[in-house]
């Protein structure tokens, strides 16, 4: 298996700093409903908080200030993303003064594309998914001579591990807590967090049946890719796994739990209900997950990573429909 990049406490402190010049921490908050819901005392990580919805906006910043520092002359920069990532991108670069080139695939999340435009990237559409859209990247970054930035690496586990470490620190007796699968920076940034603070806390992967790469990597410890990523919920939709996050998964991860498109549905719909917070697909399936397994997390202290709430208004629709 890949060489592995979790991040130590000291990077993720670092990174703090960075992000924390930007944006302040997120709360995580103890939503009785949704404990009453799910049997268990719910503490949810509100990641859709930041100044872009979604998590992804501290790995940005983190990549953003590397680059700045290790390739001070990078005029532009290229990325792949169904949303959230690139729009970490865009938010970080436009701070940078740098130009930024975001590759999506047909059909894309267009709030989340009008959201990219609005940060000042230029937005190029490309395939059928995330991975198609990833490849179209590098080749663009060397027909333009931009550099390419990719969507997993060691100042986003960092980055985004910064929320983590602000949930772990606030509630350190967590028994478990679920997380989304993307590519993995956010359950590696957990488990780096998690070891650093010298925790027991099990962490649970969350993915989507109807994207179930990570999944079915997870159980056979090597990298399986998927024929189709063909999920609403777009943050976890990736059919080739990153070797590298997977590794820090199969390590120090519990267990990576695959949801239907219905319980991922019904999951936002419970985070509107009961919280009155806008959850997208990756967000609300630790919801979902926990749900699935409450007869074994009754009356125990868990934890949900809501990591966006960027769903567009027809998808959201549905959501109230049920």
């Amino acid at each position: 298996m890949a060489r592995a990049m979790k991040a130590t406490l000291k990077e993720i402190e670092k990174a703090a700093e960075i992000v924390y010049a930007h944006m302040p921490p997120t709360p995580q908050i103890n939503w009785p409903l949704l404990s009453r819901r799910t049997g268990a005392d719910v503490w949810v990580k509100h990641e859709n908080h930041t100044p872009i919805g979604a998590f992804k906006v501290r790995g940005g910043l983190v990549l953003m200030d590397w680059l700045r520092r290790a390739h001070p002359d990078v005029a532009g920069v290229i990325t792949a993303t169904r949303g959230n990532h690139g729009q970490s991108i865009a938010f970080a670069a436009k701070r940078l003064g740098v130009t930024a080139t975001i590759v999506v695939p047909h059909g894309n999340n267009p709030e989340k594309n009008a959201a990219m435009k609005a940060l000042g990237a230029e937005l190029v559409e490309h395939g059928r998914d995330f991975d198609v859209a990833s490849e179209h990247a590098a080749e663009l970054a060397d027909a333009r001579g931009l550099y390419r930035l990719p969507a997993f690496d060691a100042p986003l586990v960092s980055g985004v591990g910064t929320y983590s470490l602000e949930f772990l620190r606030a509630v350190p007796d967590l028994h478990t807590v679920y997380v989304p699968i993307g590519l993995g920076s956010g359950i590696c940034g957990m488990i780096s967090a998690r070891d650093a603070l010298g925790l027991k806390t099990r962490i649970i992967g969350v993915v989507a049946e109807e994207a179930a790469a990570y999944a079915k990597s997870f159980l056979a410890k090597k990298v399986v890719e998927t024929e189709s990523a063909g999920t609403l919920a777009d943050g976890m939709a990736v059919r080739v796994p990153n070797a590298d996050s997977l590794a820090i998964i199969v390590a120090g991860a519990e267990d990576v739990m695959s949801l239907s498109e219905d319980a991922i549905l019904d999951a936002m719909g419970h985070f509107f209900t009961d919280t009155h917070n806008l959850a997208e697909g990756a967000g609300a399936a630790p919801l979902a997950a926990l749900l699935r397994d409450r007869q074994g997390m009754a009356g125990r202290k868990v934890g949900l990573v809501l990591s966006g709430g960027n769903v567009d208004k027809t998808l959201f629709a549905r959501v109230l429909e049920r």
